[in-house]
């Protein structure tokens, strides 16, 4: 049933989401189910908010792989200067409004959007015991990717409450970013004050994730005291802790763990194509991460893509054990085998591989490259604690609940406490959230909220890169009432 109403919903999304193949379009409707006259019981309804969530698949992947190699942390990688041209741009800051890879961004989320917005136009069509329960999670999903919107484009159109249709995209201004940022926090207080603390099934939102994600929108925002109160919240609540054994934290049978405050689901059941790579039910990212050709123990092949820089690896203090879990030294790695290794370097090789999301040996897989079943931990309870450190440091000047946060994170990595307060620990939170974090793709906004970008990150321009710019393609099925981001 996911599947059939995956394609089911896909059909009337906006203008912003374009179909998986061209022929669905062709096909007659193998059910005779229309969007008018669905919703006529709890399981329409459970069967649209699934929909909603499958977005997260796509937009958790390209979104993650495409701002750590915005960032400082990576290189692009690949096989050449011209393998997924997009991302090349994108590493080195000369990205344009016809970058395939943004104009992903914007449909995969806006497609979210107007699935969330189907189940509000008809939420009041039928009553049902766990309906409130269903509007909270549809809250969550909306808040979460208007959320990655705002950070990517900057002011944006903000249809609401009904889905747009083809065509209908030149009645919806763009929006200062600040209006959308109070809808996400609306969306996110509703779903905080209504969502179970446990997940009635793994992967669905919970009060904890909607109030961590809460936080962040506000630390976003330089609004220190909400994020703190938000924050601390999840944290004195107790319900989360840090995972015992790092090295093995991403590791596919320590998904959903103690330290999983929001995780999106990925499974091996359902392939794709290189033509649909939003179709695979599989972790994309993963696949486009792996070594190069190669061959060998504990690692599968891969497209050599987002290879951590030295910068990075030198970030790392000595006897840090976040390191191993976070980096792959490909020579160090073959040298201690007592097999043949082999494999190829790719392009801007750097000598490592981003250990977090490598694909491995011993899981089935319909094909390695686009169906690795590797959730990605979106929001852990690490970051929360810096999250709530960062808010406590920056606004109220809390240092000393600040500084215990963070050397729990640093105790956890095997590293020694620091004892330092004011500026000197605002810059130690950042230090610590880039080495807890690499590979997870939070460091480029990290550098940008924090106005670090421009002196960090090769080829950044102050004024520009804050934000992408908005897909040309998109502008023009608008009928050119969206004004472009400034100096694309």
């Amino acid at each position: 049933m996911k599947n059939i109403y995956k394609y089911l919903l896909l059909l009337p999304a906006l203008l912003f989401v374009t179909s998986c193949e061209d022929e669905f379009l062709d096909e007659p409707p193998e059910y005779s189910i229309d969007s008018e006259n669905f919703f006529n019981s709890e399981d329409d309804y459970q069967q649209a908010l699934i929909a909603a969530y499958d977005l997260l698949a796509a937009v958790g992947y390209v979104t993650t792989i495409t701002s750590e190699i915005a960032s400082d942390n990576a290189e692009a990688g690949g096989e050449s200067a011209t393998d997924v041209v997009a991302w090349q741009e994108i590493n080195n800051m000369e990205h344009t409004p016809v970058n395939d890879q943004l104009r992903n961004i914007w449909n995969w989320n806006y497609a979210g959007i107007n699935r969330c917005n189907y189940i509000f136009e008809f939420q009041d069509k039928t009553d049902f015991e766990g309906r409130t329960q269903v509007l909270a999670e549809t809250s969550f999903l909306r808040a979460y990717y208007y959320f990655q919107l705002v950070k990517w484009f900057g002011d944006l159109p903000m249809p609401l409450d009904k889905r747009v249709l083809f065509g209908e995209a030149s009645g919806f201004a763009r929006l200062p970013k600040a209006e959308v940022y109070t809808q996400i926090e609306e969306d996110l207080t509703f779903a905080a004050a209504t969502l179970n603390p446990i997940a009635s099934q793994q992967g669905r939102a919970t009060r904890g994730a909607a109030l961590a994600l809460l936080g962040k929108v506000h630390l976003y925002q330089d609004d220190f005291e909400a994020a703190a109160t938000q924050l601390q919240t999840v944290i004195n609540e107790g319900q989360y802790d840090l995972f015992g054994d790092l090295e093995n934290l991403f590791l596919s049978q320590n998904e959903n763990s103690i330290e999983s405050v929001f995780e999106i689901q990925y499974s091996n059941v359902q392939g794709a194509g290189f033509e649909c790579l939003q179709c695979s039910e599989g972790n994309v990212m993963v696949g486009f991460s792996g070594i190069r050709g190669y061959e060998g123990p504990i690692y599968r092949s891969g497209f050599s893509f987002n290879v951590p820089v030295q910068e990075l690896v030198d970030a790392f203090e000595t006897g840090d054990t976040r390191f191993d879990a976070a980096i792959l030294d490909i020579e160090a790695f073959v040298a201690e085998q007592t097999e043949t290794v082999s494999f190829v370097e790719g392009f801007d090789h750097t000598g490592y591989y981003t250990q977090k999301y490598l694909p491995r040996q011993g899981e089935a897989f319909q094909d390695p490259n686009l169906t690795n079943r590797t959730n990605i931990r979106q929001i852990r309870y690490a970051d929360v604690l810096l999250m709530a450190a960062e808010a406590l440091n920056r606004g109220n000047g809390d240092d000393a609940q600040a500084l215990a946060y963070v050397n729990q994170v640093r105790a956890r990595g095997g590293l020694a406490n620091i004892n330092v307060s004011g500026s000197d620990l605002t810059q130690a939170i950042y230090q610590e959230r880039r080495v807890e974090f690499a590979g997870e793709g939070h460091r480029f906004f990290d550098l940008v909220r924090t106005g670090n970008a421009a002196s960090e990150i090769d080829g950044f321009q102050t004024g520009k890169h804050e934000v992408f710019p908005i897909p040309l393609i998109e502008i023009q099925l608008a009928g050119n009432v969206w004004q472009q981001n400034p100096n694309y």
